[in-house]
């Protein structure tokens, strides 16, 4: 990184940078966008999404990706580093009157090569499920924002289920739907089900079953994100006001809390393994938060505003081994590791079977990325001198899983993934104390197993089961109703609810008071980590970032989706333009071929 005050060389866009696996380069053929390739004027607009879906189509290009800017929502095929993108041709595209798109997600349980269902949250807060394949619009929900008026910010399928989503609000709700319900022509009335520390959880009164299923309350302000464990029992929350809460979906448990160093916090994700939780937000800060232990470990400066976007990469990581025989699995185990479709899955039960006891054959660094409205990506690997400060690192000979199965560029480090701590500072040189596990109930639980709470009576217990099961794999026909109207009215209607249900026990929480607390400690109480890479790619604020397998996906608020090649994985279109015209049409061809 250059200096302050370097000039140039401070705002020149990136079009590739180098990690110790190698070189990532932009791909210019690759960057999807509107038809009419126009960059957005992006003011007062809601951020860029990026949703991707595979297919299973067996043509071998079976990714789609989804993505709204302003009012508009397009749906294409995604060819990713293969080819270059066909912005002609967009498999559906749908402009909105009155509203705009705010955020999306597909269900990949019932994703085939004839259908796809997809949720689309809006910014007057209805959330609308389409099929862009068949270009059907089969449901509207809260289409009369007798539910909720606010901005939809984070909608998801419910992890394992075809049929449930959650939806959170910037009122700071959110709601549990299930798609062959319907919501009801009057305002819903709720029932306390649960009541915790800073959150409530009502069920809907009704005769007949009716959406939603649950309503939450979460702490003060907007809900910004939310975000399931890898195993779908967990759901962290990241709100206006500053804190990260993971509960246990299923029981409607409190697990553990973290505050910012301060401002909201707008962004969260999970570890490939579940283990640790990063968010990131208005303190310009990534905070890496330990599930089992309920504290921060380490937190990440780089960024020089706030942070929109933090991500995990399951495709890269190290894995050590002191001894060739300690290696838990065979040679085949590890190449699954450099190779295959489903190297993330490998990887992430690989990080599942890890000893957490004192003898640690098998340690590994994770790698995760952010990006901010400094219009900068930023890399961080979190290392065994973080995650274990109290075990002295052994010598260990160290293998690295990256996506490139070629061998690394000389001098570029390649075989050392920086476990040695170089890309890490602890104030004063020195370990910090250890930390006590940060606020939650009395009753919550460290582990998963003890996760579920004994106290919890029999009525509330059958009462979230019966709403919140994440066991609904079986799959039932659809009965798809009229279609609504594609640009729905936006009229404000008024509703009956009593806002005495709004009712939670919220405690003012003084920044002051919770600032040196395990709750949020000081910047000298914890490992502060720095990037290894901090590069300015974008013109306007970044919005998305995805880890794929041969590409990372970035996009900013101009509405360009970017693809960035991993090592080794260079765009057939960059190779085709080196070549006269008769070669590009044989090695064209020949790829052709290949696909089909």
């Amino acid at each position: 990184m250059a200096a302050e005050g370097g000039g140039k060389e401070m705002n020149e866009i990136k079009t590739q940078f180098t990690t110790r696996e190698g070189l990532y380069k932009l791909l210019s053929h690759s960057e999807y966008s509107r038809p009419n390739r126009v960059p957005f004027n992006s003011q007062g607009s809601n951020p860029v999404r990026v949703s991707f879906v595979n297919v299973n189509d067996q043509s071998g290009n079976g990714d789609r990706l989804c993505f709204n800017v302003g009012r508009e929502l397009y749906f294409y095929i995604y060819k990713g580093v293969r080819k270059a993108a066909d912005l002609s041709k967009p498999i559906d595209k749908r402009i909105y009157k009155g509203t705009q798109p705010t955020c999306h997600d597909f269900n990949h349980l019932t994703a085939t090569a004839e259908s796809v269902s997809l949720l689309v949250g809006f910014s007057a807060g209805q959330v609308q499920l389409i099929d862009p394949i068949k270009k059907e619009t089969s449901k509207l929900f809260n289409e009369e924002r007798l539910i909720d008026k606010s901005r939809v910010t984070c909608v998801k399928w419910v992890p394992g289920s075809e049929s449930l989503f959650l939806v959170a609000h910037s009122s700071g709700n959110m709601y549990l739907y299930n798609v062959e319900h319907t919501c009801g022509t009057t305002a819903p009335h709720y029932q306390l089900l649960k009541q915790g520390e800073s959150f409530a959880v009502h069920t809907c009164k009704s005769k007949s079953t009716r959406n939603p299923l649950l309503k939450w309350t979460v702490g003060e302000g907007a809900l910004n994100e939310f975000a399931f464990s890898p195993d779908g029992k967990f759901l962290a929350c990241v709100s206006q006001d500053g804190f990260l809460r993971v509960f246990n979906f299923d029981s409607v448990e409190l697990h553990g809390t973290m505050k910012s160093y301060f401002g909201g916090l707008l962004c969260v994700c999970w570890s490939p393994d579940g283990k640790y939780i990063v968010t990131g937000g208005e303190d310009d800060l990534v905070t890496v938060w330990s599930f089992v232990d309920c504290r921060v470990i380490a937190r990440g400066h780089g960024h020089k505003s706030w942070v929109s976007v933090v991500a995990f990469d399951p495709y890269t990581t190290s894995v050590e081994e002191s001894d060739p025989m300690e290696f838990s699995g065979s040679d085949e185990d590890f190449q699954d590791l450099h190779f295959g479709r489903d190297r993330a899955n490998s990887t992430q039960s690989r990080l599942s079977k890890r000893n957490s006891t004192d003898s640690r054959p098998v340690s590994v660094t994770y790698r995760f990325g952010s990006v901010g409205q400094d219009t900068q990506l930023c890399l961080w690997d979190l290392t065994e001198d973080i995650l274990f400060p109290h075990q002295p690192l052994s010598r260990a000979r160290t293998h690295t899983n990256v996506m490139n199965a070629t061998s690394p560029p000389a001098g570029s480090g390649g075989t050392n993934p920086g476990s040695n701590g170089n890309s890490i500072t602890t104030p004063g040189n020195s370990v910090p104390p250890p930390l006590p596990r940060s606020n939650s109930l009395p009753h919550s639980a460290v582990s998963n197993a003890g996760s579920k709470s004994s106290v919890m009576d029999g009525a509330i217990a059958s009462g979230v089961s019966k709403f919140a099961t994440l066991s609904l794999h079986d799959r039932k026909e659809r009965h798809h109703e009229k279609d609504h109207k594609r640009n729905h009215s936006m009229g404000h209607i008024s509703s009956k609810s009593s806002d005495k249900l709004n009712l939670v026990t919220k405690t003012k929480t003084d920044p002051a008071k919770t600032l040196g607390t395990p709750l949020c400690p000081r910047m000298e109480d914890v490992p502060l980590l720095e990037p290894l890479i901090c590069k300015k790619i974008a013109h306007e604020r970044l919005t998305v970032l995805i880890f794929l397998e041969d590409c990372i996906v970035t996009a900013c608020q101009e509405g360009f989706i970017c693809t960035w090649a991993r090592p080794g994985k260079v765009g057939t279109s960059e190779l085709l333009s080196g070549c006269n015209l008769l070669t590009r049409k044989t090695f064209q061809l020949l790829l052709d071929l290949i696909d089909l």
